[in-house]
């Protein structure tokens, strides 16, 4: 299996989560995803959703901007591959957003994650969405309410990110993870991705109950029943001899 990596680049609007930057990216996360051979999705480069660079922009301009940017962060969650953020650098609001919504995030020591909408007088309430549900909310509403930032060890205390590293091991990292999983079979990652969003959101018996179902299923999959056997071929236990 193979990653796709995808870079935010306009560094001339510091990477501004622009109307034109989230149709690209959208267009970049579905390209060819049913790919039996795509295994992850790598996005880097720091962003900013920069809404007073552009004062007379009319309110229904605005709705699309910030619907566009919903579905943007609810399709990562509904890829059948992982999506991994390579951050280096200063993340606010819909790049804050867009860490928060990924399924895994590595992060350089300098970078920096902060929601301060709230200092020009537009609250981010849709980034609080992804905050809310990856950070505990106390810390999530300081960060909502003040607009500092979160320092990169305090971001992996609190389970935004899930590994910081030096920045001249950021690439590495990122690297070694993406490989890891590209040894995965596609359509069983697919479905654990799946099923761990969806029992995020159930109680716990209905949880286990679905899951159980699952795991069910995923032994009748061909890649489920390869991967058993091959597990048990190499790992034959002591008191067979």
């Amino acid at each position: 299996g193979f990653y796709r990596n995808i870079i935010l680049n306009n560094p001339r609007k510091r990477n501004a989560l622009s109307l034109s930057m989230l149709q690209s990216l959208r267009e970049d996360l579905l390209h060819d995803v049913k790919s039996k051979d795509l295994r992850v999705i790598i996005i880097s480069g720091t962003s900013q959703l920069q809404v007073l660079e552009q004062p007379l922009l009319k309110l229904r301009g605005l709705t699309d901007h910030f619907l566009l940017c919903m579905q943007v962060m609810t399709l990562i969650q509904k890829l059948p591959v992982p999506v991994i953020a390579k951050v280096n650098g200063l993340a606010t609001a819909a790049g804050c957003q867009l860490v928060a919504s990924c399924d895994i995030a590595v992060a350089s020591e300098k970078s920096q994650f902060a929601t301060p909408g709230v200092n020009i007088g537009l609250f981010c309430s849709t980034p609080a969405v992804a905050l809310g549900r990856s950070l505990p909310r106390k810390v999530a509403l300081e960060m909502l309410f003040t607009g500092e930032p979160l320092s990169a060890q305090e971001a992996l205390m609190h389970g935004l990110v899930s590994k910081v590293v030096p920045e001249d091991k950021l690439e590495e990292e990122t690297m070694k993870i993406s490989h890891k999983i590209c040894k995965s079979s596609k359509s069983i990652l697919a479905l654990g991705k799946a099923t761990f969003y969806r029992q995020m959101t159930q109680d716990l018996d209905t949880a286990y109950k679905m899951t159980t179902q699952v795991m069910v299923d995923n032994l009748t999959l061909r890649d489920g029943q390869e991967g058993i056997e091959a597990f048990i071929q190499k790992r034959k236990p002591v008191w067979s001899h």
